[in-house]
């Protein structure tokens, strides 16, 4: 583990707190964001606890450099200033940090702060060890040429499916800033992120898209004009209705990419009930969930559309599909979004 904080006197209590649980070593702990990437350099951890207010180059501005320095590291952001919804919370996330802890002043709840640190350390350990891959950064590689294939219009889709992970919330930004609000299609999104998080998520997705945003519940019926997104515990699947709409159904059955929730379920799902109808967006993430239900998109007939690897955090969801040939074509986020929202008729 790296510990990342210009405070002398955080970083003792971190250490603190991390040796008495007997399960995780800091094998450094650094003032500066130029140490914390020589350290990176040189080792392999699994975490990295990073402060945001920090001399010379401040923790958000230095987080997508240690994230690729880190080669599947999780980042957590420490920070007094990451409180659930606030801004920099938000923007940690976005930038492709696994998950946030608030960090209290010096001598104020430090033993709730200590309990929920190591609670979330134990959460993202224990999924690595059931079987999950731990993440990996996808090393640079000529972007794949995607399978030559006209890409239908708006108007030939009934429904819009966006699988996302580290660096996504900037991407579905930028996608979501180029979609009218006269586009009727339902959006569905499976974003990685703490269950918490995910109403915060929802508010900050309704004000960007310009329409409803709800967190999926059980039999939730998909209605257009609006967008869905997957909880933080669960996966968001489709059915179909006897009536002839579609509802959700959330489920907590392993995923075979180990996330929860899962792109795979609801791709695979979708791709049942609506087949050909059915556009999927795949943005920056890391490892392969989503390839998989991508592939079953192309094999109903449904388009597929991936970041491109220069504006992706990380290319590890966006290129698996596109190195398995299941992408009609692979765009920056903003040109996703024109061209989703391209119609034929008004």
């Amino acid at each position: 583990m790296l510990i990342v904080d210009d405070s002398a006197v955080a970083r003792a209590v971190m250490e603190r707190i991390i040796a008495a649980t007997d399960r995780y070593v800091v094998v450094a702990s650094v003032s500066t964001a130029s140490a914390a990437l020589a350290v990176l350099a040189r080792e392999r951890v699994q975490f990295v606890l990073l402060d945001v207010q920090m001399p010379g180059v401040d923790g958000l501005t230095a987080l997508p450099g240690l994230i690729a320095a880190g080669q599947g590291a999780n980042v957590l952001v420490v920070s007094g200033q990451a409180a659930e919804g606030a801004a920099t919370t938000v923007q940690a996330l976005a930038l492709g940090a696994t998950d946030t802890v608030f960090k209290p002043a010096s001598g104020e709840r430090l033993g709730q702060f200590g309990e929920i640190l190591i609670d979330k350390l134990d959460r993202l350990a224990s999924v690595a060890c059931a079987g999950r891959p731990a993440p990996a950064v996808v090393p640079l590689r000529t972007a794949a040429t995607p399978v030559p294939r006209a890409v239908p219009a708006a108007d030939e889709y009934d429904v819009m499916a966006i699988g996302a992970s580290t660096g996504g919330i900037h991407a579905l930004s930028a996608l979501l800033a180029q979609i009218p609000a006269t586009f009727r299609l339902p959006i569905l999104i499976t974003q990685h992120l703490p269950a918490s998080f995910m109403p915060y998520f929802a508010a900050q997705l309704a004000v960007i898209g310009n329409r409803p945003c709800e967190v999926a519940i059980d039999r939730l019926r998909l209605r257009p004009g609006r967008i869905i997104v997957a909880p933080g515990d669960a996966h968001m699947r489709c059915v179909a209705l006897g009536d002839g709409s579609a509802a959700i159904r959330l489920t907590h059955d392993a995923a075979a990419s180990g996330c929860t929730p899962s792109v795979d379920p609801m791709f695979a799902s979708l791709a049942e009930v609506f087949g050909a109808r059915m556009l999927a967006v795949v943005l920056s993430g890391m490892g392969r969930d989503g390839a998989e239900g991508a592939r079953l998109v192309r094999q109903a007939g449904g388009c597929v559309l991936v970041q491109d690897q220069a504006s992706s955090v990380i290319w590890g969801m966006p290129g698996a599909v596109a190195d398995g040939g299941s992408a009609d074509a692979v765009l920056p986020p903003d040109a996703i979004g024109r061209l989703a929202a391209a119609r034929r008729r008004p």
